[in-house]
């Protein structure tokens, strides 16, 4: 798995892959009490979530790394996953950090191959 320049494990989980809705609706009442609902396609704008909590643990470089991407502003990156589908992505910042590390075992002076847990917070815009 590939997120622009770093290399990630490839058994990181998409833990929100399923609850995308490619359709957004809107539906309002109308005065007589007809209901009147719009729909249209999302173009882009897919949350893209990546754990490795349990399964996927990454060094501190690789976390150092990430976090340089992500105080990059405006940073648009290809994300290639395990099976070859790729996404164009910015990271997610709307909850507070998008890149987010803990220490697999607590440690007070963890060297660049100390391993983290991970997650990665990412939108999909457009190509």
């Amino acid at each position: 798995m590939q997120l622009d320049t770093v290399t990630l494990p490839d058994d990181l989980l998409w833990v929100n892959e399923y609850q995308w809705q490619p359709v957004e609706q809107d539906t309002e009442r109308t005065l007589t009490g007809a209901l009147l609902v719009q729909e249209q396609a999302k173009r882009y704008g897919r949350e893209i979530e990546l754990s490795g909590e349990q399964s996927a643990w990454v060094t501190r470089a690789t976390i150092e790394s990430l976090k340089a991407l992500e105080a990059e502003a405006g940073k648009v990156m290809t994300l290639t996953l395990a099976d070859d589908r790729s996404f164009q992505v910015i990271f997610d910042r709307s909850n507070g950090a998008a890149v987010g590390a803990q220490q697999v075992l607590p440690y007070a002076y963890p060297d660049n191959d100390y391993l983290y847990s991970l997650t990665i917070r990412l939108l999909t815009v457009a190509p």
